[in-house]
């Protein structure tokens, strides 16, 4: 006769984990954890019987799948994120001692989004775990798209580096000719550009200035912009290579700064080379075309003629 189960231990409450264990187990803070599954696109699962799934008294919200958290244990991004935390508790102890000196020595090493603009951790492998082919993160650009544009309450070197993005991926659009469809709303302006066979449609806002809404967590919109930051930055390299031009393309900050946007960059690259010859030898075209008279064909104009005596 075999063992009789405990509550708890098998089939659905085993499945699930609520927040507050999973926070538990990973050894992360609340903010960090919902960073790591945004990034990793893990996201919160509804199970069929919350009594069954729920093992304490007070009825829990938010479930994960035990798998999904197990699989983080082993994410290289975790360690980043304990190695931050412990830099900023050797600042925050340097300057309740007075060592003001020694905080900023500190400081400089710390990794700080707001002030650099450039987190220490990459999300290069990440990008590659979610997206095993070129088509599948073509599939999820347009929410990349429509997001990046409307980053007006993150930091000023994040909102540059997305504003740079945005605009080189214009920039293929117009050498590639992608682009399809446009059409005006009053959200902003729609886009459809067909790349490598796939439709992608976005959104990107008109430039007015934005009434700041305070029931929005501006930290998680942060945390997409940081993802879709890096899935962009593949995506225009592989776009850009894919045409012949070199990536990234070069920057003019003077030009930027008067307000040039697709003017401050300088396309280099073999097919930017091929557009330039095809354009003397099609305004040749239609000059020659202009010059010359066109006559129909005999007969396709015998048998108009034939019809006409025949209806009279």
């Amino acid at each position: 006769m075999g063992r009789i189960k405990k509550k708890g231990q098998a089939g659905a409450a085993k499945n699930y984990v609520t927040r507050t264990q999973a926070v538990k187990k990973l050894q992360l803070s609340l903010p960090d954890f919902r960073k790591l599954c945004i990034w990793k696109g893990i996201y919160p699962r509804e199970p069929r019987n919350r009594k069954k799934v729920s093992k304490s008294s007070t009825p829990s919200t938010t479930f994960y799948y035990a798998k999904d958290i197990q699989y983080l244990l082993h994410e290289p991004l975790i360690h980043k994120f304990r190695e931050q935390k412990a830099l900023e508790k050797k600042i925050s102890k340097a300057l309740g001692r007075g060592d003001v000196g020694d905080a900023k020595r500190l400081e400089g090493n710390a990794v700080r989004t707001d002030k650099t603009g450039k987190p220490g951790y990459t999300l290069d492998h990440v990008i590659r775990e979610r997206y095993p082919t070129f088509i599948d993160s073509l599939r999820d650009l347009d929410d990349c798209l429509s997001m990046l544009p409307s980053t007006s309450t993150v930091p000023a070197k994040m909102i540059a580096r997305c504003e740079r993005l945005c605009l080189e991926f214009q920039h293929y659009l117009i050498v590639s000719k992608s682009l399809t469809k446009s059409f005006l709303s009053i959200k902003g302006i729609y886009y459809q550009a067909n790349i490598q066979g796939e439709d992608v449609l976005w959104l990107v806002p008109y430039k007015f200035n934005q009434r700041v809404v305070g029931d929005i967590d501006f930290r998680i919109m942060g945390t997409f912009v940081e993802f879709y930051m890096t899935l962009l930055g593949f995506i225009n390299f592989r776009l850009y290579t894919s045409v012949g031009l070199k990536y990234p393309p070069k920057f003019d900050l003077s030009k930027d700064e008067q307000s040039g946007e697709l003017g401050a960059f300088i396309l280099e690259g073999q097919g930017l080379a091929n557009d330039d010859e095809e354009q003397p030898q099609q305004q040749q075209q239609i000059t020659e075309g202009e010059t010359t008279e066109h006559h129909p064909d005999p007969e396709t104009q015998a048998a108009v003629n034939k019809r006409q005596l025949g209806s009279r």
